[in-house]
């Protein structure tokens, strides 16, 4: 039973990739736009005017993809992972517990985009902490967002018991 609810766990960090990914470029301008806005640093008082803000198409775009991209890889990781573990999920605990591979993968280019993209990049270099407008919605969302996969991720990665589920 346990060996299905980590596939289960894995199969939502694969939705959360789908959706995510689905909506970013169903609702592109919104999602260029966002990038523009936290890259721009114009939702707080001088931000616009500072050294490394920047409004060139190429970096937003650039930030738009990886976000996108980012979320539509890690989901096909963590479903073809959860396709894995499933066909495994009678084996043998050494087996079992190499199926979780592309699983484990999938959840860390998540974590990677969200706190590279948001936290690293966003947060640090484009200071979108200092936002009202930004900060709760984006960063507080990563965060989140982060802390769910990789609490997904150590629980997934654990070692399995030895005898083979029934």
């Amino acid at each position: 039973m346990l060996r299905i609810v980590k596939i289960l766990m894995v199969l939502t960090v694969a939705s959360w990739g789908f959706v995510g990914a689905f909506y970013n470029v169903l609702d592109w301008s919104g999602t260029t736009g966002s990038v523009a806005a936290a890259t721009s640093m114009s939702t707080f008082e001088g931000g616009a005017e500072s050294w490394q803000a920047t409004v060139n198409p190429a970096v937003v775009w650039a930030g738009a993809v990886f976000i996108a991209g980012s979320k539509l890889v890690a989901g096909l990781l963590c479903l073809m992972g959860a396709l894995k573990m499933w066909g495994a999920r009678k084996e043998a605990a050494a087996t079992f517990m190499a199926s979780k591979e592309l699983a484990l993968v999938g959840c860390a280019i998540a974590v990677i985009m969200l706190f590279g993209g948001f936290i690293v990049i966003a947060e640090s270099w484009f200071e979108l902490w200092r936002s009202d407008a930004m900060r709760g919605p984006v960063l507080d969302s990563a965060f989140r967002y982060a802390g769910m996969i990789t609490l997904i991720a150590i629980f997934v990665g654990m070692k399995e018991d030895e005898r083979p589920a029934a």
